[in-house]
């Protein structure tokens, strides 16, 4: 599968993921937007793809950031994923010493 594939896979898989946790049909989430019934559906069935503008809708109703809703894309073993999720646990002044390190090492 090439990036793009992967890219067009991961963000109808998401879309799909979210509402499963949510609790929230496609019909429903469609109509939230605006949008005809079926028009959730269309993407997560591979038919169309939203707009950058309509994705950030989507996102933005999930009250999630985009970095949030792209969570997951990378290999979830790769070093950079698993410090990430270090870091999500840390409170900001441990961030504060940890930025001042990354600077102090990348001189």
């Amino acid at each position: 599968m090439d990036t793009n594939e992967r890219y067009v896979a991961f963000l109808r898989s998401r879309i799909s993921e979210l509402l499963a946790q949510r609790g929230i049909s496609e019909h429903k989430l469609s109509l939230e937007l605006g949008r005809g019934g079926s028009y959730i559906r269309a993407i997560t069935n591979g038919l169309t793809l939203p707009s950058v503008k309509e994705l950030f809708n989507i996102i933005d109703y999930f009250e999630i950031s985009p970095s949030e809703f792209f969570e997951g894309l990378e290999d979830k073993n790769s070093l950079r994923s698993e410090l990430r999720e270090k870091m999500r646990e840390l409170d900001n002044e441990t961030l504060e010493k940890v930025a001042t390190f990354i600077k102090w090492i990348g001189k």
